[in-house]
């Protein structure tokens, strides 16, 4: 009973998939970028960076408790074990490198965790009312982003955004709808329409 419920389970899931992958299909940008794909199937975890503030417990531990803001070099500042690097890394891995670092020397078995209670800001550039700097929240789209920004100037090319990700060099076309969301640190590009 069970193997047929996982089994018209897990079909309707790959019906889903390959009727999503069927249905986007590619728009044409400006300078003719290769669209990519607008979601991927399992999304990389998070990994911190500048900006980013993090509230870190060590539990049974008040005093090496608190919140800490990842700071320009990519390391927080704790009290025992000082400069922690924290770029780079999931909240699951930091959790683990805090761990290793107050094990033995300052304290036995120590039980840590950490959040992220504010993201990095997104950026937005090109033909909105209102370019500049504005603060992430979870599961923010573009068209959201574009709306903070005070919405689009009359010149704005609506099919298509421009992303650059705070972990590439380039930046990537991708069709300019509910699905696109925006990640902590992106840099967004409004192009301008040909006509």
């Amino acid at each position: 009973m069970h193997f047929l419920r996982n089994l018209m389970l897990a079909l309707a899931g790959a019906a889903l998939l390959f009727a999503a992958a069927c249905s986007s299909g590619p728009v044409a940008s400006q300078n003719q970028t290769e669209l990519a794909p607008v979601q991927q199937v399992a999304p990389p975890a998070y990994t911190l960076g500048n900006g980013d503030q993090l509230r870190i417990t060590i539990f049974g531990q008040e005093d090496l408790s608190g919140e800490f803001e990842v700071d320009g070099t990519g390391s927080i500042s704790m009290p025992l074990i000082g400069q922690v690097m924290a770029h780079g890394l999931s909240t699951p891995q930091l959790e683990a490198h805090i761990k290793s670092m107050l094990d033995g020397d300052y304290i036995l078995n120590p039980r840590v965790s950490v959040e992220v209670i504010n993201y990095r800001p997104f950026y937005i550039l090109g033909e909105v009312n209102r370019p500049g700097e504005y603060p992430y929240t979870s599961g923010i789209s573009v068209l959201n982003a574009v709306a903070a920004a005070g919405g689009f100037t009359y010149r704005a090319n609506k099919k298509v955004v421009y992303i650059k990700s705070v972990d590439s060099n380039k930046e990537q076309a991708y069709e300019l709808n509910t699905s696109t969301v925006v990640k902590p640190g992106d840099t967004l590009r409004i192009g301008e329409r040909l006509f």
